[in-house]
């Protein structure tokens, strides 16, 4: 007789089976016999179990039946590819049995990996490789919010969190979703801590895949999509613009600029070339959809001793602007390759070492096409004259024209004019062209050695890591002449008599290298650990770390840094009973000597009442943990320079003063005074969570409720100093900075789950939020009227005038405050004097609603999973409620000699005064009308549609005779439809290129 403990090691976790007796005589195989499950209990289809090892084998059957044969004397390890939280229900055939499999979730925090069911709460994760086998994306943050709670482009409110990618500060954009294990969101103070200063707003910690004790495997993936714009913005045309011109001047008392035998002539179209009418959005400028292709390559496979990953990935991407002239040329490239082998030397001593390459290329034109879209009238050129309108026998203007050297199609000349003699168009076809180029590369490794002969349970960890980063622009600038026509109708018809020059064409053909940029991180951090259990009850860790990065940039003197020493201790008692501590001692170049350094303490308890005899025999509830923490984290975070702590005096900025003898001399000025005091702000933090399923996992729940202050941030605060520390010229201040304004967030976070099997088909809908209120609890200001206080207001507050309709006549202009934004007129939008002054100016400016900054208050996403047979449907649903934002661009801003967009068609006249609702026009200028005001605030509440998802898995016995171990296609659409009272508006962008629908078709194969 022998015993038997089987230990089954899946994708990305490890399972321990519980000790079970297995009767087996001599060396006889024992034949395990089973389904693969899921954590909730359900099939899992077209898994692929490996094995490696000589002693084991794995073969199915037409039922799905794994049969998984193994000597007694095996260590059996199996992998799935794909999934993270498996379990075998197994039989033997000599004698049945029972297995309980505990699974678990490995799940990466600060400078460890920690049991999914021993964390501390705020922390959130992602297991990356369960998404995007249902739904396909390349950007590592893509669809987030909708995945986990607290996290909706900022980590609780507080923006500017950090992003580490296996430890080591980089871009969330320098790693591709299909390169990616797990996303694990630092968000509570606690979670932070022990990366230090740079870490006081959140960390996101990106770990990408490793090599597996394997057989090689290979998965592709190509992808072909399409974008399409969802919105344009619509502007006048010619005609239409010169009537609202010539209305504009009405209103300011001016005579009519354009006739209407101008205006009938462009408005007829007879001729575009004399008569312009350029829509710079229409199809022949603009496409109604382009490409994007994308290709990936991974490879992974190892054994005990080496296992090595690889990841090969090429995208293309064309660009919104129509094929002519050098935009034809416009696109995107980018390849990368990532690489990693995991080398267990010894029994003590193990090491890591990878790399990753970027190279992108980014072609495009030597000018800003969407700006000059947004701001150039469309009468002002033609973009194109045709030669053959031409005078005939013009033998001079004939011989101007063939001089050009950029003849478009054999038969066009570029147009300009004397106020615009270079213009987009011409510039695109002959100005040259320009190509970004952009370099990464990426390293690190790190070395593992167990201590365990010095003490039982040490080990000592250490990570390097060193990326480069160049990038600069090349280019080849063209100089052009353009040409204006002067037409004449003598002949019965319109032909060019005579053409006017402007510049000239000229072709240097030197490269111009600009823009030049380098970027260097430098990453160590090294730490003892220390792990224990005693009596199988009480389990004790610790951590000592010294860690750090240095990031410098070309141009910028001083280098980021971050370093700081760290400590982590922590203790559970059988699992029930949960206790924590972290802190970091920091470090900061930006304070005086003796402020340098301060040490942040957090604590951290957790309670798993799910462990408890009362509870444990509540069937409805399978898992329930409540956790609470609070701690103290300085930063210098929000200090923008070095050396704010020291008084500057200035020659080089100083004022110019005249002598008598003419001579002309600089002041010598104050611009700050001295704070040796000067310190860390600090973010004070309580914060309670809960963790549960319930009815064997049909509801799941992950919730935080948090308060965060961050004291003591630094400004230069004029109200509390007396005015004569200041002086408007020449331009003086010895006002020090220092340690005052107070910002307060309160939230709370969700991730609730529901997970049902409704006949033949399994259903996932999950919800994540964060509700966000946020307070200025401190500051230091002086004003006149209490309601313009800052204090007790939101951090993203919007502050503006109250406006009060139109002013509808001069005896309404009469009766009203005095207005001091410049000359009113009827028409001009009528603003509430707050404070009863009988004067509008800034003091009657209050507070108009949240913008929503870092998050609306509210923020929220659904997603939902179906799946049936071999097909899966996904799709993400994102939100927001609570928050404003403000009209404030050229699209509605409009006065003098701005471009028109359709928006002033519902201005204000003496004819539509009872039904306008844009103020009057005007040629001038109207501080009065645009300025921040409710006038033109909007609400920014909307609901996305994000993503849907379709996925067909060909059948396991459809491919045995194939070389394919896996084949799945897939289809899907982002950004699909937004539901919103602005929908309009939200979907434009204005001087930059279109928002996108995109639909895809993707392949995954694995070989």
């Amino acid at each position: 007789m022998r015993f038997i403990q089987l230990k089954i090691m899946l994708c990305f976790a490890v399972f321990t089976l519980l000790p079970a007796k297995i009767l087996a005589q001599n060396n006889q195989k024992i034949v395990l016999t089973g389904i693969i499950t899921g954590v909730e209990g359900k099939p899992i289809e077209n898994a692929t179990l490996s094995s490696t090892q000589d002693n084991v084998s794995i073969t199915t059957d037409a039922a799905g039946s794994y049969y998984i044969t193994v000597t007694p004397d095996a260590d059996l390890q199996v992998q799935a590819e794909g999934y993270q939280s498996l379990s075998i229900k197994a039989s033997v055939g000599i004698e049945d049995i029972s297995l309980k499999s505990i699974t678990v979730d490995q799940v990466q925090i600060a400078f460890k990996k920690e049991d999914a069911q021993n964390l501390m709460g705020g922390i959130s994760y992602i297991n990356v490789p369960e998404i995007i086998s249902k739904n396909y994306t390349t950007y590592s943050l893509d669809g987030a919010q909708a995945l986990v709670g607290g996290f909706n482009g900022s980590l609780w409110g507080m923006g500017g969190y950090l992003v580490l990618v296996d430890g080591v500060p980089r871009e969330a954009s320098s790693v591709l979703s299909t390169e990616i294990e797990q996303i694990t969101f630092l968000k509570g103070a606690s979670a932070a801590t022990l990366y230090g200063s740079r870490a006081a707003k959140g960390v996101v910690y990106i770990t990408t895949k490793k090599g597996k004790i394997q057989k090689q495997q290979i998965t592709s993936r190509l992808d072909n999509g399409v974008f399409i714009p969802k919105s344009l913005p619509k502007y006048l045309g010619s005609a239409e613009y010169m009537q609202y011109y010539n209305q504009a001047r009405a209103n300011d008392g001016l005579d009519p600029l354009y006739t209407d035998e101008t205006i009938y002539n462009f408005a007829s179209g007879k001729n575009p070339y004399r008569y312009p009418n350029v829509n710079y959005y229409a199809p022949e400028y603009v496409k109604k959809f382009y490409f994007n292709y994308d290709a990936n390559v991974e490879i992974t496979g190892g054994n005990k001793v080496a296992r090595y990953f690889t990841n090969v990935n090429f995208m293309s991407q064309q660009d919104p602007l129509q094929e002519f002239g050098e935009a034809a040329n416009n696109n995107m490239n980018r390849f990368n390759i990532r690489g990693n082998v995991d080398l267990s030397i010894n029994d003590r001593i193990s090491a890591t070492i990878g790399a990753n390459a970027i190279y992108s290329n980014t072609r495009g034109v030597n000018t800003n096409y969407w700006q000059n879209a947004a701001t150039l009238r469309p009468h002002l050129f033609s973009p194109l004259l045709p030669i053959s309108m031409i005078e005939p026998g013009d033998a001079a203007t004939l011989a101007l024209a063939n001089s050009s050297n950029y003849i478009i199609d054999n038969q066009y000349l570029l147009g300009g004019t004397q106020l615009n003699p270079t213009n987009p168009f011409a510039t695109i076809y002959a100005g040259g062209y320009n190509t970004f180029t952009s370099r990464q590369f990426q390293f690190n490794t790190g070395v593992d050695v167990k201590l365990g002969d010095l003490l039982d349970g040490l080990s000592f960890h250490t990570n390097f890591a060193v990326d480069y980063a160049t990038s600069y622009n090349q280019s080849y600038n063209n100089v052009y002449a353009t040409y204006e026509a002067n037409w004449n109708t003598y002949a019965g018809f319109d032909q060019i008599g005579s053409l006017t020059k402007y510049g000239k064409d000229a072709k240097s053909g030197v490269q111009n290298i600009s823009n030049s940029a380098f970027a260097q991180t430098v990453a160590f951090s090294g730490q003892f650990d220390y792990v224990k259990k005693i009596n199988e009850q009480h389990n004790f860790s610790a951590m000592l770390i010294a860690s750090g990065f240095q990031q410098s940039q070309s141009a910028v003197y001083h280098k980021t840094s971050n370093a700081n020493l760290g400590l982590n201790l922590a203790y559970n008692f059988d699992q029930k009973y949960f206790a924590e501590f972290n802190g970091a001692f920091v470090h900061s170049a930006k304070f005086a000597e003796g402020n340098r350094e301060a040490f942040s303490p957090t604590m951290s308890l957790g309670w798993k009442l799910s462990n408890e005899d009362f509870i444990k025999n509540i069937k409805s509830i399978d898992n329930l943990k409540v956790t609470a923490s609070a701690g103290i984290l300085n930063t210098d975070l929000d200090v923008n320079n070095y050396y704010l702590y020291q008084s500057i005096y200035t020659q080089t900025d100083g004022a110019w003063f005249s002598w008598r003898d003419g001579a002309l001399n600089r002041s010598t000025d104050s611009r700050r005074g001295e704070n040796l005091n000067l310190t860390f702000a600090k973010r004070k933090e309580i914060t309670f969570g809960l963790e549960g399923s319930f009815f064997n996992r049909l509801i799941t729940l992950n919730t935080n409720f948090f308060i965060n202050k961050l004291e003591g941030n630094i400004i230069q605060a004029a109200s509390l100093y007396p005015n004569y520390y200041t002086t408007g010229w020449p331009n003086t201040s010895f006002i020090p900075y220092i340690n005052y304004n107070d910002d307060k967030r309160t939230g709370l976070d969700f991730d609730l789950r529901f997970n049902k099997k409704a006949g033949a088909v399994d259903l996932t809908l999950g919800f994540t939020g964060t509700y966000l209120n946020t307070e200025a609890s401190k500051r230091a200001e002086l004003y006149e009227d209490s309601y313009q206080n800052r204090q007790g207001k939101p951090l993203d507050a919007l502050w503006g005038l109250k406006s009060d309709g139109f002013f509808r006549d001069a005896a309404d202009i009469q009766n009203s405050p005095s207005q001091t934004f410049g000359q009113v007129k009827p028409g001009d939008i009528k603003y509430k004097d707050q404070n009863g002054d009988g004067i509008i100016d800034m003091k009657d400016e209050v507070y108009l609603g949240k913008a929503g900054w870092n998050g609306a208050p509210l923020t929220f996403g659904i997603n939902f999973t179906a799946k049936w047979n071999n097909f899966t449907f996904f799709a993400i649903v994102t939100g927001q409620t609570g928050a404003y934002g403000m009209k404030n661009n050229s699209y509605y801003w409009i006065d003098g000699e701005d471009k028109y967009s359709i928006n002033v068609r519902n201005s204000w006249t003496e004819e539509t005064k009872d039904t306008a609702t844009f103020p009057r026009l005007t040629s001038l200028n109207s501080d009065n009308n645009y300025r921040s005001s409710d006038f033109w605030i909007y609400s920014t509440n909307r609901i996305d549609l994000s993503k849907v998802q379709i996925t067909y898995d060909f059948p396991k016995k459809a491919l045995n005779q194939t070389f394919f171990n896996g084949l799945s296609v897939y289809a899907l659409g982002a950004d699909l439809l937004t539901l919103a009272k602005e929908r309009e508006y939200m979907e434009l962008n204005i001087g930059s290129a279109p928002q996108n629908r995109y639909f895809n078709l993707g392949l995954k194969a694995l070989f």
